[in-house]
């Protein structure tokens, strides 16, 4: 399989240059084949258009960021944003314009990479503490998971450890642990406690995320 193409667009250089040496050390799958500074050397660079653009919505260039999506978009470029603001409006007017992803900073630097691979194949992705706030009123309902925390949450709820759950899925065992952390918090919110394997499992099935069938063949 082809590495995702990957361009990163951020003012700050310091930590361009950050993004950009570590996401080249920890993802053989994605090739870092542009990191710049500004939105004009996007789309001037000679390797646009590229599979995903993982930018910065703080770009102070006053383009809207509406605009700027619509563009890659027209070029089949999918879009990750990257933003210290967690103000829950702007993370929505971002999806709604076609924004497949959304980071804060603050994000454990592994999100960063599955945000980008959940992109690439058409899959929206929400960094963890951000979901939690736009979901925050929907207490006592179920929480929207991502089709990966799906999967993460059927496997382990259906007996898989920790281990064979990230071997399935083609992921670390840390990026495991994260995403069954983000589930629980997600849960939490909402009223609902799966702190256990027992209780994620029960909940799982109650949600439909698991089959009766698969969980009464599981074994712990």
């Amino acid at each position: 399989m082809a590495p995702i193409r990957l361009a990163l667009v951020d003012d700050h250089r310091m930590l361009l240059g950050a993004l950009t040496e570590w996401i080249r050390n920890a993802a053989d799958d994605i090739s870092m084949v542009a990191a710049v500074t500004t939105w004009p050397e996007l789309l001037t660079h000679p390797e646009f258009p590229v599979d995903v653009v993982l930018l910065d919505l703080d770009l102070k260039d006053n383009i809207p960021v509406a605009l700027k999506i619509s563009t890659l978009k027209t070029t089949g470029v999918k879009v990750v944003l990257m933003s210290t603001y967690s103000e829950p409006n702007v993370v929505r007017e971002a999806l709604a314009s076609g924004a497949l992803g959304y980071l804060v900073k603050s994000e454990e630097a592994t999100m960063i990479v599955e945000a980008i691979r959940a992109a690439a194949q058409g899959e929206s992705f929400v960094s963890a503490e951000l979901d939690l706030a736009l979901n925050a009123a929907d207490v006592g309902g179920a929480p929207k998971l991502s089709a990966q925390e799906r999967r993460v949450m059927a496997l382990y709820g259906g007996g898989e450890p920790v281990k064979s759950v990230a071997y399935q899925l083609g992921i670390s065992e840390e990026t495991a642990k994260s995403y069954l952390k983000r589930i629980r918090e997600k849960y939490r919110v909402a009223g609902i406690d799966v702190g256990t394997k027992v209780a994620l499992r029960r909940r799982a099935i109650q949600d439909g995320i698991l089959i009766q069938d698969v969980a009464d063949g599981a074994s712990f």
